[in-house]
């Protein structure tokens, strides 16, 4: 009889501990998300500068006022409320500036929207005006689908739609609205 309740016991706890095993579940996510609203930056930085280095050469250098992390969203993104200038350099020594009022970089795409008051400038001092223009970081592209106008030493231009090599060396204007030569 002892015998036989020994195994009662035994089944018992052998049950109660395979209910407990099966009931536990991974929920580390959850755990990192507690104390953050999912609408919240993960972090916040004032006054920033990121340099971007590839084989010991600067590549690009952000200079912002503010920069919001989102990163703890599904789709994770990085805001600059205040606006950027981003400068960026080829591998033949040749620099563009970029400015804008607001910008935002979506990670897992790595393109760069560009808004208000977007103006390219580059070594040639070749400018571009947009209020809104996307660089995709991958394929070094600028391009946009709205008004523009590029201003150089020789010509004013206007068009619908753009897009170019990050140094503006080649470029495409489409639906162009007008031309004015300065020569």
């Amino acid at each position: 009889m002892k015998n036989n309740k020994s195994y009662n016991l035994l089944y018992i706890v052998t049950a109660i501990a395979v209910t407990m095993f099966f009931s536990c579940k991974n929920n580390y996510d959850e755990v990192q998300q507690i104390g953050i609203l999912q609408n919240e930056p993960i972090g916040v930085a004032d006054t920033i500068n990121l340099k971007y280095t590839d084989s010991g050469r600067i590549k690009a250098d952000l200079v912002s006022v503010k920069m919001l992390d989102f990163s703890n969203r599904n789709f994770a993104f990085t805001e600059f409320p205040k606006g950027i200038k981003l400068t960026l350099f080829s591998d033949n020594n040749r620099k563009s500036v970029i400015l804008s009022d607001y910008a935002i970089s979506y990670s897992e795409t790595d393109l760069i929207d560009l808004q208000g008051n977007v103006t390219i400038i580059t070594q040639e001092n070749d400018t571009l005006f947009a209020e809104q223009l996307y660089f995709d970081q991958k394929r070094e592209w600028v391009f946009t689908n709205k008004p523009i106008r590029f201003v150089s030493p020789t010509k004013i231009m206007t068009a619908n739609a753009y897009d170019s090599d990050k140094d503006v060396n080649v470029y495409g204007l489409s639906e162009i609205t007008g031309i004015v030569n300065l020569d």
